[in-house]
């Protein structure tokens, strides 16, 4: 396979596992955020610690509970199941993997642009008689469109450069679960200085457009009505 051809199986594997995982958890992160910008309830700092988590914890800790809890005696193992989920060392692993690392992240951008609308709105909007899905899609939600989008992208551009999870459930398969990140340390290891200044090059040039967008929409998310 030439260099070329190489690079784009990485390229192509790199923003469809970041596409997938950025799929997984922007329902989920948005929702995270709408808690906790919005609800109080028992164990709320139980919840927002552990949605805090995966920020602290070291990549390696993550994959590796993930490689034991879809181990074949794991929670979602064959045992467990009946059947072989067939994820590990899978691009499906990829996916959970640098879902889980990046969701913090989308979890708090979410809350921070829920915290951003002013709730006097959402208030006068209850006032008209709006119920409280009704609010949140004609108020809540548009208001916050930016911040979200924003935190959707910081997702994306996580999981874009996840590494230590990844290597330890899904492997560094050339052709199915090796991204730039992978890619770049493989060829690294080869002594290969010109494959890896390449990877990198691109690599920077994706996380250079990707964190230009992400500043541009959250200077736009001022706090509204405020």
């Amino acid at each position: 396979m030439s260099a070329e051809s190489s690079t784009a199986v990485v390229l192509w594997t790199t923003l469809r596992v970041a596409g997938a995982a950025g799929l997984l958890i922007a329902p989920l992160g948005i929702a995270l955020g709408l808690v906790m910008a919005r609800r109080s309830f028992p164990g709320k700092s139980i919840v927002e610690t552990l949605v805090a988590l995966p920020l602290v914890l070291p990549p390696t800790a993550i994959g590796y509970l993930l490689l034991v809890l879809f181990a074949r005696g794991g929670w979602l193992g064959e045992r467990a199941l009946g059947f072989d989920p067939g994820v590990l060392f899978t691009w499906r692993a990829a996916v959970i993997a640098s879902a889980l690392v990046a969701l913090p992240l989308v979890a708090r951008t979410a809350r921070s642009a829920f915290e951003a609308v002013d709730p006097r709105l959402e208030l006068m909007a209850r006032t008209t008689g709006m119920s409280r899905t009704q609010t949140l899609c004609a108020v809540t939600l548009p208001l916050a469109r930016r911040g979200l989008l924003a935190a959707v992208a910081l997702g994306f551009g996580r999981a874009l450069g996840e590494f230590g999870a990844t290597v330890i459930v899904a492997g560094n398969i050339p052709g199915r679960t090796q991204t730039l990140a992978l890619a770049i340390f493989n060829e690294i290891q080869l002594g290969d200085t010109a494959a890896a200044l390449r990877l990198v090059a691109i690599t920077v040039a994706i996380a250079f457009a990707l964190t230009w967008g992400i500043e541009r929409l959250l200077r736009g998310g001022a706090r509204v009505g405020a």
